[in-house]
């Protein structure tokens, strides 16, 4: 976001009076209100053209690999203004890696998705933390810094199947059972003399 001079002049005076509260004239209440809807407009703007820039990245994802090279640059950019990436930007990415700017992208987005799924983990370890008695933590063992000693914790043993509904007990099905092979036709010769 970019300030005028006259903006950055009343700015300026805003933080004084701010830190250093006094009375104002009204032509300068004028100007800082002038100033704050400018400033919301900004803001405005800025929320369009993060909406319009991730349509853009999406239409571009959905249009790959044909559209490859613009894809990459609008994910850039989307980056530049603070975009997380999605897990079909990541699969779209893995899916053009060969391309080298499409391998830089893919290790830069893996290190974004990484820390906001462990800033995600540590903020809702934080909000569920009860207050009077917090439970005793493990840590993970899928992250650095995870204890190795630990024992894995086994998933409950799943329960039998109710008699009662036939559809859960009966076993899959085999894929030659699911897809029975074809009989190829005879060739020409052999319909002939068959008739």
């Amino acid at each position: 976001m970019a300030f005028s001079a006259d903006e950055l002049r009343v700015l300026r005076r805003a933080l004084a009076l701010a830190l250093h509260p006094a009375p104002l004239p009204s032509d300068e209440v004028r100007e800082c209100l002038r100033l704050a809807e400018s400033v919301d407009e900004a803001i405005r703007e800025a929320g369009r053209l993060r909406a319009f820039l991730l349509a853009d990245l999406a239409r571009y994802r959905a249009a790959l690999p044909g559209s490859a090279t613009g894809y990459l640059e609008l994910l850039q950019d989307a980056l530049a203004a603070g975009y997380r990436p999605q897990p079909d930007d990541l699969a779209s990415l893995r899916s053009l890696r060969t391309l080298p700017l499409a391998a830089a992208l893919l290790g830069r987005c893996q290190g974004i998705a990484e820390r906001s799924v462990r800033a995600r983990l540590a903020r809702t370890a934080v909000s569920s933390a009860a207050p009077a008695a917090p439970a005793p933590r493990t840590r993970l063992t899928a992250l650095p810094g995870g204890r190795a000693d630990t024992k894995p914790v086994r998933p409950a043993p799943k329960e039998p199947a109710p008699a009662d509904n036939p559809a859960r007990g009966r076993p899959m099905p085999t894929p030659s059972e699911a897809f029975p092979p074809r009989k190829r036709p005879a060739p020409p010769g052999e319909q002939r003399e068959a008739s």
